[in-house]
């Protein structure tokens, strides 16, 4: 069996597609990487929320995936649209890396809780607006691209610090850069984030996908993404939304934190609840209602207002 893996082009991405092609070949299933380029890579001198399409990492990789120009296609969970068209599906979730954000910089003394203020770039309104909330004294800088260049813009001097995915950033060895960790209970992830996806079309052969998902899927990362995703699924999150949701478990049950901010940062809303792991979805979408209840319905009217 021979698998043509989709991908982005970022060193990142290629660290992604290449950690599926090592699980694949690990049981004798040979592939070969294809790179794409997406509008997300091609439009950096916009913000995220500006752009104005949703699945801008996505698009060009589901493209080639109905014309069977590619067998599969490798994401970023975090960067998954909050609903997929009807003739595609994720298959596989690989094994979760620590799902926090990090402070990176030069300067190892940098903290967010130090008071003293400074400049961060980044491109995530949910991080922008945590920032707000948590952090008044802090600047913020729109901050696109790879991490490379990202980390070459912080060398240049445009900020003193980036906020980004501890996944990331340990993937691609830059480890000794972290001056912080932020803590979960405040700084709670995007959807997704730390894991692999795989997404598919539903024109591939059912072997390849049996095979795909059985060296690839890591099943209680799996339960924790399907809470996760449904719960962003019912806020129809995307990009321009700050919603964030992080599900933990054991063999038996999930507990999935989640929640919604607004732009300026003042109302924030989190609530926490736990099911069992087999009705994750039910549990994901018993959360956001939770949160629309709470007045998460007023924040993505004006939230969506300003798109």
């Amino acid at each position: 069996m021979h698998i043509r893996i989709g991908t982005r082009s970022s060193r990142l991405a290629l660290w992604q597609a290449e950690y599926i092609q090592q699980l694949l070949e690990g049981g004798g299933v040979t592939s070969e990487l294809v790179l794409i380029e997406t509008k997300g890579d091609q439009i950096l001198d916009r913000s995220l929320s500006k752009i104005g399409s949703k699945g801008i990492f996505t698009q060009e990789l589901e493209d080639q995936l109905r014309s069977r120009q590619i067998d599969i296609a490798v994401h970023s969970a975090k960067d998954l649209q909050s609903s997929l068209a009807p003739d595609l599906s994720i298959i596989a979730f690989t094994e979760r890396e620590r799902v926090n954000d990090v402070l990176v910089s030069r300067d190892p003394s940098l903290s967010l809780t130090s008071g003293h203020p400074f400049v961060i770039g980044t491109s995530s309104t949910r991080r922008v607006a945590m920032l707000k909330h948590y952090c008044p004294h802090i600047k913020v800088v729109d901050m696109r691209g790879n991490l490379q260049t990202r980390l070459r813009k912080l060398d240049e001097g445009q900020c003193d610090a980036l906020l980004l995915a501890y996944a990331g950033v340990h993937r691609m060895h830059y480890d000794d850069l972290i001056a912080e960790f932020l803590p979960i209970e405040d700084f709670t992830p995007a959807v997704g984030q730390g894991s692999v996806a795989i997404e598919v079309a539903d024109t591939l052969a059912l072997d390849k996908m049996d095979v795909v998902r059985k060296l690839t899927n890591h099943e209680p990362t799996e339960a924790c993404l399907t809470a996760e995703r449904a719960f962003l699924r019912r806020l129809e999150g995307g990009c321009s939304i700050p919603v964030f949701a992080l599900a933990t478990g054991t063999a038996d049950a999930i507990t999935l934190t989640g929640g919604l901010i607004n732009l300026d940062g003042n109302d924030l809303l989190r609530e926490t609840f736990t099911g069992p792991r087999a009705q994750a979805e039910h549990l994901g979408n018993e959360l956001a209602e939770a949160i629309l209840a709470r007045g998460g319905d007023v924040i993505l009217q004006a939230i969506r207002a300003t798109l």
